[in-house]
């Protein structure tokens, strides 16, 4: 790896940024103290948010070999944050040396790292995008030297719809990247819910994340499905992210999400 400057953070350390906030939930080093303090605040009102991070992450491990089993090879990991141990292209070439993955992320700082730790890395990309402008996104040039569109990709919105309100029409925004790719091609999808928690638990922790770099934005099941249209979900639909197709990675408690994988028709 060839030594790159580290990117200059002396205008995002003040305000907690949601990547970082993820990264610390998952045992990272890299946040600051306003990410730390933010997340804090959040374990405080949810103890098991931490367990929730990890129960995702375990997901997207099982979702991604499933998709690779599957024939796709390519991977469009949306929102990716930053890098942590068992990221999507270590993950997926142990069944497909071959694989090609882009890391897409919005936060600067969470580019500039990932940069930084993939740059001898072949067949991998790294790009600040925005998931709400999905043409924009696509048409980036390492995006397009990275990916066949002709050929089947696996869209990962793992943990990041949430962060996206219904004003700017997330689920347009996933129909444009649906419409993007040939049948065949997979969405594994992992999103927030606050259903059963009593509404003014719920605000309280919406009031850290407005305080941060983007608001927190839980959906109900019947919400959350409505991502999927054009795709066929894959045994056992959409359902909480530790019932997805579990294997030997231990689990425990309630995520407060919903995941699920969708094949394009």
């Amino acid at each position: 790896m060839t030594d790159q400057p580290a990117p200059d953070t002396t205008d995002v350390t003040a305000r907690p940024n949601v990547a970082r906030m993820y990264d610390y939930f998952l045992g990272g080093s890299n946040n600051f103290a306003a990410d730390r303090a933010a997340a804090e605040r959040v374990l405080e009102i949810f103890p098991g948010t931490g367990l929730a991070a990890q129960t995702n992450r375990h997901f997207l491990r099982r979702a991604v070999r499933y998709a690779a089993g599957q024939g796709v090879h390519q991977f469009l990991d949306i929102g990716a944050g930053l890098p942590t141990q068992g990221t999507v292209h270590e993950v997926v070439r142990a069944v497909a040396p071959d694989a090609r993955v882009v890391y897409v992320d919005y936060d600067e700082v969470a580019v500039a790292y990932a940069r930084r730790l993939l740059t001898d890395v072949p067949g991998t990309a790294v790009v600040q995008g925005d998931l709400r402008r999905p043409d924009d996104l696509l048409a980036r040039p390492q995006v397009r030297a990275t990916l066949d569109l002709d050929r089947p990709v696996a869209v990962l919105l793992l943990a990041v719809l949430h962060f996206v309100p219904d004003d700017d029409d997330p689920w347009g925004a996933v129909a444009r990247l649906r419409d993007a790719t040939v049948p065949g091609s997979h969405l594994v999808l992992s999103h927030l819910t606050l259903d059963g928690v009593p509404p003014e638990v719920a605000e309280r922790g919406q009031a850290v994340y407005r305080a941060s770099s983007a608001p927190l934005v839980p959906r109900t099941h019947a919400e959350t499905l409505r991502f999927f249209d054009g795709y066929d979900l894959v045994e056992p639909g959409l359902v909480e992210t530790t019932r997805w197709r579990p294997d030997a990675e231990p689990e425990a408690g309630d995520a407060h999400g919903y995941a699920g994988v969708g094949v394009r028709r």
